[in-house]
């Protein structure tokens, strides 16, 4: 009887450390409110998607669950610290996020405080890593796109005035916004920059100053909320020239917002659909079984390259777990600097000296508007 008694008690001790398994907790610090919210939504679908493809990983030597654990920075500079305090009182490893520059900046000293590595997903300024070796980025940063977008106008378009909207105050779109400028300007082109104020709906009186400046392009690097009326504006004024919008553009928000409208729309982004089909039939087949995944996407399943973005944040952050041998925040941020990864987006692997990814090129959309779709342009490198 002793023996069968101590047989069983090995066999509960067998089962309760099976179900007392390892967990490593992965901070995502992205909104999933306010004016961002629709695309911190779709930027957090790639790293969920990818989750349910690995929600494991060995550290060590040791099997560990991967816990993902939520933060909703609001889209507000002002509520991002309380986000930032949640994620580092849960015990994260690592932080992924966030969608928006400005969140992600003022989150950032309470990861360096804490000792956490964040990774920066589609989070473009450039102040988001400098001077900093806690916060890493997987994106291009704003000088390039803007050095993009401008080329792309000025030398495909044929513009010579452009008109640049900004939200003032957002430091992603005054900063995107002040190097089209630059650029723009360099090439030879004439530029008319105004900014509106935070919570602003009606955008006529900015796009009557356009046409009435005789602008040949309306660059608008704008959340996704404001973004839907410009469109929609823009088209009530029958507006003759085409708008163009930065990486927060890429979303079937804009592209059902244009659908059936007479615009002319192109965009900067990271990722074009069909760049990597083994990921785009899983995420499309993974968020279609899922009606709350699917809503949080738009209500299709067109893949964002956010989401793409997030799915490659993701595995970044597992190589840098596995290199590092531990779960120890202080160690996987060490770790990071030597991470090389090729994901769905590209070739990542990070600056020594700033922590950004060493990104070269941009895809360069246009919104069919007669199907709803985007369409691929070219990909457009700046010497």
């Amino acid at each position: 009887m002793k023996r069968i008694l101590a047989l069983v008690l090995v066999l509960m001790l067998a089962i309760c450390a099976s179900a007392m398994a390892e967990t490593v907790k992965i901070g995502v610090y992205e909104p999933a409110s306010g004016d961002s919210g629709a695309g911190g939504k779709q930027e957090t679908l790639g790293m969920q998607y990818a989750n349910a493809v690995q929600p494991t990983v060995e550290i060590g030597g040791v099997t560990y669950d991967v816990e993902l654990v939520y933060a909703d920075n609001q889209s507000s500079t002002d509520k991002a610290p309380s986000a930032a305090q949640q994620l580092v009182s849960a015990g994260v490893s690592v932080v992924l996020g966030s969608y928006g520059s400005g969140v992600s900046i003022a989150g950032s000293p309470y990861f360096k405080d804490a000792g956490i590595p964040a990774i920066g997903v589609t989070c473009t300024n450039p102040q988001v890593t400098l001077g900093n070796t806690h916060y890493f980025r997987i994106c291009f940063l704003d000088p390039f796109q803007g050095t993009v977008l401008a080329n792309y106008a000025f030398n495909t378009l044929g513009a010579k005035t452009a008109y640049c909207l900004a939200e003032l105050g957002n430091d992603y779109d005054v900063g995107l916004a002040y190097y089209f400028q630059q650029a723009f300007e360099a090439l030879g082109g004439t530029v008319i920059s105004e900014n509106f104020p935070q919570g602003n709906a009606d955008f006529t009186s900015y796009i009557s100053t356009a046409t009435q400046m005789n602008a040949d392009v309306f660059f608008a690097p704008c959340s996704l909320a404001y973004i839907t009326q410009i469109i929609d504006q823009a088209a009530a004024q029958a507006v003759t020239f085409p708008l163009m919008g930065g990486d927060t553009w890429d979303s079937n928000v804009v592209t059902t917002a244009a659908h059936g409208k007479n615009v002319e729309i192109y965009i900067s982004t990271f990722y074009q659909e069909g760049g990597a089909p083994e990921f785009d039939a899983g995420i499309k087949e993974w968020m279609n079984k899922n009606p709350e995944m699917l809503t949080n996407n738009g209500g299709n399943d067109m893949v964002s390259a956010v989401s793409a973005m997030g799915y490659d944040a993701y595995f970044v952050a597992l190589e840098a777990l596995k290199a590092a041998g531990t779960i120890d925040s202080k160690a996987v941020n060490e770790a990071l600097w030597d991470v090389v990864y090729e994901g769905v987006s590209g070739h990542i692997e990070f600056n020594q000296e700033t922590g950004d990814a060493n990104r070269n090129s941009a895809f360069i959309k246009k919104a069919n508007t007669a199907e709803g779709v985007w369409e691929f342009v070219t990909v457009q490198t700046v010497e």
